[in-house]
Formats: structure tokens, sequence, C-alpha cells
């Protein structure tokens, strides 16, 4: 089992008060982070619940606090708001897994050294019993018309988080806008949403180390469509006062200690790693 206690897990709202809190010394939200001379050696890192979810962090960050001295405060949220901390200046580091929005977030000046750092894939995941007769469909839009044609029970993410905006897609590709009472947003984390489909019985999409450290009752009826990769990139905010800092962060992940964990974790639980270790500057 993964380690538990390490890292609070962050709802939204209690993340948002968590960071205007812990980043004191701000005269406004766009002039980030700045560090005062009594401060002590810390960075923001906004970054999606699956990261956080999955209990990659809880093994990763110890070992980087370890060797650096540098103290990681996460708040975990969905994508979207993770990369709209970064906008207001109230986040160091990003780790997120949206990549269009990641490059947009480059090109509109608010974010620098970016790479990628690692990656695994989404899955659909349901009932055992398969109401919507999902399993061995061809591609993802083809389960997801077979769902709603079914009107087989649907839990999205609904957080604007990189799952959410991948399953949004999905539906977009295949010609198919979800409504209706079988469709529910849950507004929450992975984990907490994987615990929903459980309870209702209900289909979702999920990345897959949250799944395989929360998946109860759930099993997954659509894996391997190449639409389904599920890249992950750190960025640094260029408003920081804690660029230094952040910078050590980065090449950590990216550097063999951070590529090794990152390969490593999952294995001995699970008989494989949870993600996969692909860093390159962008």
């Amino acid at each position: 089992m993964r380690p538990n206690g390490r890292i609070q897990v962050i709802s939204y709202l209690v993340g948002f008060l968590l960071v205007f809190g812990v980043i004191a010394g701000c005269s406004s939200p766009a002039q980030g982070t700045v560090a005062s001379a009594g401060d002590t050696k810390s960075i923001v890192l906004a970054t999606t619940t699956s990261t956080q979810d999955s209990g990659l962090l809880d093994v990763i960050l110890p070992v980087f606090e370890k060797q650096s001295g540098i103290q990681v405060k996460v708040v975990a949220v969905g994508t979207g708001q993770a990369i709209q901390l970064g906008k207001d200046g109230n986040a160091d580091v990003l780790l997120v897994h949206a990549r269009k929005d990641e490059d947009d977030f480059v090109a509109s000046g608010y974010g620098v050294n970016a790479y990628d750092v690692m990656f695994n894939q989404f899955l659909l995941v349901g009932p055992k019993e398969d109401p919507a007769g999902v399993k061995g469909m061809t591609s993802a839009a083809d389960a997801v018309k077979a769902i709603a044609a079914a009107k087989a029970a649907f839990i999205s993410r609904g957080d604007d988080s990189g799952t959410h905006k991948k399953e949004l897609s999905i539906w977009k590709t295949a010609g198919l806008k979800p409504e209706g009472p079988w469709y529910f947003s849950a507004g929450q984390g992975m984990g907490a949403t994987l615990q929903m489909a459980d309870e209702k019985n209900a289909y979702t999409l999920t990345d897959e180390a949250t799944y395989l450290s929360n998946k109860g009752s759930l099993v997954v009826l659509k894996e391997g469509d190449p639409t389904l990769l599920n890249p992950y990139g750190v960025i640094q905010v260029k408003s920081s006062g804690k660029a230094e800092y952040g910078e050590t962060f980065i090449q950590f992940l990216v550097g063999p200690d951070g590529q090794k964990l990152i390969g490593e974790f999952g294995k001995a639980d699970y008989g494989k790693g949870l993600f996969v270790p692909n860093a390159k500057k962008r």
C-alpha cells in the first residue's frame, strides 16, 4: 500500500485557502511568490490530483526535500485550476497533464523551463457487468457512443482537469454532447470520482495510476487506444520569486534520481510501474 499521511490531500477550495495562507509577502498575485530574508526554503507545487491520489508524490517529495533542503507545499487540484494558479502567480511550479493548455501557458508568457516528465494512459472503466457492452469496442469514441445509447450511468470529473478535458474530447470525437439523468458531474478529484463510480456501478474515465491504487470493484473496459495517451509536463512559473528553488525541483524530476523514482513507482505493489519516465526539454 502507498504511504499515508505524508502529504495532505487538498480539495479545490481548501487548496486556494492554503495557497493564500502560505504565500506570505506577495504584494499582489501577479507578482508571484516572493522569498523574504527570513523565508524558509520552499516552493508551492500546483499539480493534478492524479499525482497525489496515486501516491507518487508521497514517494518523490521526501527524497527531494532531503537532498535539497527545499520544502514542497502541494496544492492538488484539476489541471485547469493548477494552471490558473500559475497565471495568478500563486504557484512556483506546475506538474500537470493537458499538453495544449500547457503549451498555451508557456506561449502566453506565464511559464518557462517546460519539460516532458512521464506518461501513462487513460482508461475507460466501469462495472464488471458492462451494461453498455463497451468491452471489445475498437475505440474510446465507439465506447462512449455505446454508453450514451444505453443511457448507462457515467461519472464525469466535471472539474476542468486534464482527465475531464480528455473525456470531453472523446465525446466530441464521438459527435455527442453528454447530458441526461445518466450523466453525472462529480466536480471532484480522480480518487473521489472513482469511488463514486464504484458506488453507482457507473462508467468513468481515469488515469491508469489512480485507478490501480483506487479501483474498488471497477474493471478496465477500454485501454490501448492511441487517443488515450496521458503525458505529464512540468513548468516553472515565470513570475515566481523562487526561481532557483523551482528550477532545482524541476531538474530533480527530469534528472536521473527523479526519473528512476518515477519508473519504479508502483512495481512492488502492482507488478508494473504506474508511470513511464520520459524526461525531455520542450
